[in-house]
């Protein structure tokens, strides 16, 4: 866990917000973006699909394939790049892809009237220690969800044929222990934050995140006005809310929407981090046949999916996603 120090005696730059799909990433967004001297970007996917593939940017052309690039991907434009300005003002400072990124979310934060800037992208422990390098002085805030109520999310959402639970858990496993590392080796720039306790109590949970960003909490954050386009303003996948509302009601959702098989295969494979981050396990329910059926096949093939995608996450990580890649989804 990372060590909070007083928001008066230190100072941070840009505010980063990871986690994987489905675990209050975006409810975050919500509340850090209604702060009156924040701006944040949601899903800009910077670091996965953009930084380090273009080569040296001090040359021209790598710097303009780039740059033409992120102005043309889809998750980009709500920035509003302007190409020529970017291109003038990248001409008097570091040649870096951090220094690119940068102008685009200052630019954003100009327009919105606001001092600071952040970015939501899912993932982004993976690629913290290049975001380091980058952004010496950011604050990264890193969302862990209960991996059963997760997985309900994304069935909720996307159906059982997209993300099988080997599949999830995997990527649920990958994301968290890579937050146990990087809060190890950066403990006052990493803070990891449980979304039960943000859904449960988020004014003392945004009170904890803003002094780790050193930021002046504000009340307005609770409404979220400042993420109007947000499709509830709320955090639960089972059935809208008013606008501004923090729900707990998808807190133990797994319980009546997974199956036994579904609930005992996570609390299996992810034991251990369960109890680390005080998730407790339960009586899943399998008997008989079915616990034979679990044991026998369930068990096997869904760790062989869970293996397989964790494997294919690696590889995308190592050699990059392009952007032409097919549309994405949730669980990039």
């Amino acid at each position: 866990m990372a060590i909070e120090t007083s928001r008066h005696q230190r100072t941070c730059g840009p505010v980063f917000v990871a986690g994987p799909d489905r675990s209050g990433t975006t409810l975050l967004f919500a509340l850090l973006a209604s702060h009156p001297d924040l701006s944040m970007a949601r899903r800009t996917n910077m670091w996965r699909y953009f930084h380090g593939r273009y080569g040296e940017l001090h040359e021209s052309a790598n710097l303009e394939r780039c740059l033409d690039d992120m102005i043309g991907f889809r998750r980009m434009r709500h920035l509003a790049p302007d190409r020529a300005r970017i291109l003038r003002e990248f001409a008097h400072g570091p040649a870096s892809y951090g220094r690119l990124f940068a102008l685009l979310h200052e630019h954003q934060a100009e327009r919105a009237g606001k001092s600071r800037w952040g970015d939501k992208s899912l993932h982004t422990e993976h690629y913290v220690e290049r975001l380091f390098a980058e952004f010496p002085d950011a604050c990264v805030v890193h969302l862990v969800r209960d991996p059963r109520d997760r997985y309900a999310s994304v069935r909720r959402r996307h159906g059982q044929d997209l993300s099988r639970v080997g599949a999830a858990t995997g990527r649920w496993l990958s994301s968290t222990r890579a937050a146990v590392r990087n809060a190890a080796r950066h403990p006052d720039r990493y803070l990891v934050v449980r979304y039960e306790d943000l859904a449960r109590d988020p004014e003392a949970t945004l009170r904890r995140v803003c002094d780790f960003v050193a930021l002046e909490y504000s009340p307005e954050m609770l409404a979220m006005a400042g993420a109007p386009d947000h499709r509830t303003g709320g955090n639960s996948s089972f059935g809208d809310l008013e606008h501004s509302a923090v729900s707990t009601r998808a807190i133990g959702r797994f319980r009546t929407a997974l199956t036994p098989s579904e609930i005992a295969f996570v609390q299996l494979v992810a034991r251990r981090e369960l109890a680390a981050h005080g998730y407790q396990p339960v009586d899943a329910g399998l008997r008989g046949r079915a616990r034979i059926r679990f044991w026998a096949w369930e068990l096997p093939v869904q760790a062989g999916r869970m293996t397989a995608a964790r494997i294919i996450e690696w590889r995308r990580r190592r050699s990059g996603v392009p952007v032409s890649a097919p549309k994405e989804r949730s669980t990039q």
